[in-house]
Parts: structure tokens; C-alpha cells; sequence
């Protein structure tokens, strides 16, 4: 244990000196592809993200673009592409960054459309896929979907658990997607405040239970990359990077 404060403290066993995600190492859940979503608009502002990213101790960005049928119609080849274009930046730029692509897959019909006709779906590591809901409303069909998902060999990731308003003051519900097989990949920033007391509240919950299989940014720009300075300095994050999370894996 002396050991393992020792790695994440630079030494010192003080949590007021904060951590660096560098213990981490691996980010899964980003917005950082240049012009695909509502997250980077531009090549240069997806540089600076990049930058960013490494300056918090990230060595490898698993980057995933919204798809939406109504909003973000993106493919596999588009962003790909998008893939091809940054990692071209990054290495010109002189950036020691591994960067890799997959998805966040919005659980609507034609979410449930390319599942059905098995469409290709971008995953990361052992065939996880990550999938988001309404924020407000929960879907009719989000336990058949998880069943789909598995039943087609995915393993789901449910990003940002704690932001589904929809389980707040039902958190045994929230739990109990775990028995059918649903992985949870809360937002660092969460710990910090930065989308509500609630999301904050149910994402300590998940931590203090190790209810959490995977830490994500959601990095959309450099105000979230601001904001995970805040988060180094959390008890919260000594806590969840105490558990055994599966970015090191990626």
C-alpha cells in the first residue's frame, strides 16, 4: 500500500498534493476528433487538447465520437478518417501521444438497427461498447438493448452512470443493471462538482461500492481539461484509482 501511495503521490502519502492520471493512463471516453460531434471544432483546438491530455499524465486517448441518427450521423469510416488526420497532427506536432478511436453510441432506434442487422460498431479493448440514454428519460427498451448488446458478443458500457437523472433517488436501479451485465464508466469530472451535486453524490457511491469498471474525461474541449485539475486533488479519485480499473488494460 506504501508503494502504490508512494506511485500516485510522487512519494508523499498527502492527498492534498493531488495524483496525476498518469496512473491512469489510458482515457476512453473523449470528443476530441476534430469537427465529427459537439466536442472539437477544429484540428488545432483537437492539438490542443491532445497537449492537454498529456500535460494531466494521459499516454494513450481512446477517442469516442458521438452517433446519433438524428444529430451525429458518423460511421466507422468517418471517423476513422478523422483518426488518420489527428494521429498525422500529433506526430508532425511532435506529440508523444498513442491515440485510437471507438464510439458512443446513443440508444436509439438505429442504434438497435445496426445491432439488429450486425452492423460493424466501434468498440475498444475486448469488445466494449459505449452506449448512452437519454439523460432525462429512461428508454423502454434499455434492458432489451443490454440483452442484445450481450447476446451479439459486446460487452455494454454505460457512460457517465451518474448524470441519468432518471435513477436519482432510485440508485438500487442504477445498481441493478450490473446483473445484466452492464460495465460503468463514470466522468472524472463528476468528482468535482461540474454537472450537478446529484451526479457528483452518485458517482462517490459508485466508488465507495467499486461499482466502476472504467474512468472516462468526456474530454469536450479545454474547459473540461481545466476542470480535471480540480479533480487530481479529490479523495474520490485516490479512491477509484485504488480499484481495479480496466483502462490500464486498454
Amino acid at each position: 500500500m506504501i508503494q502504490f501511495l508512494k506511485s500516485l503521490f510522487g512519494g508523499s502519502s498527502d492527498p492534498a498534493m493531488g495524483v496525476s492520471l498518469g496512473e491512469l493512463g489510458v482515457d476512453m471516453h473523449s470528443h476530441i476528433l476534430p469537427g465529427i460531434d459537439d466536442g472539437s471544432d477544429s484540428l488545432e483546438r483537437s492539438l490542443e487538447l491532445v497537449r492537454a491530455m498529456k500535460e494531466l499524465g494521459y499516454r494513450k486517448l481512446i477517442m469516442t465520437p458521438h452517433v446519433m441518427s438524428d444529430f451525429y450521423k458518423n460511421t466507422p469510416e468517418i471517423i476513422r478518417e478523422k483518426l488518420q488526420l489527428l494521429r498525422q497532427a500529433v506526430a508532425e506536432a511532435g506529440i508523444d501521444m498513442e491515440l485510437d478511436c471507438a464510439a458512443e453510441y446513443y440508444l436509439d432506434e438505429g442504434f438497435l438497427e445496426k445491432l439488429e442487422n450486425n452492423q460493424e460498431l466501434l468498440t475498444f479493448g475486448d469488445k466494449y461498447l459505449l452506449f448512452e440514454t437519454s439523460f432525462l428519460n429512461e428508454p423502454l427498451n434499455l434492458r432489451e438493448a443490454i440483452f442484445t448488446m450481450r447476446s451479439k458478443g459486446y460487452q455494454p458500457v454505460l457512460a457517465h452512470p451518474e448524470r441519468y437523472t432518471y435513477f436519482y433517488g432510485k440508485y438500487e436501479e442504477l445498481v441493478a443493471l450490473r446483473e445484466l451485465g452492464v460495465m460503468f464508466q463514470p466522468n472524472l469530472n463528476s468528482l468535482a462538482g461540474y454537472y450537478s451535486p446529484g451526479a457528483r453524490e452518485v458517482a462517490e457511491r459508485l466508488i465507495e461500492q467499486g461499482f466502476v469498471e472504467f474512468l472516462g474525461s468526456d474530454a469536450h474541449g479545454l474547459k473540461h481539461t481545466h476542470t480535471l485539475q480540480k479533480v487530481l486533488s479529490t479523495k474520490h479519485l485516490v479512491k477509484a484509482l485504488a480499484l481495479p480499473l480496466r483502462n490500464r488494460q486498454l
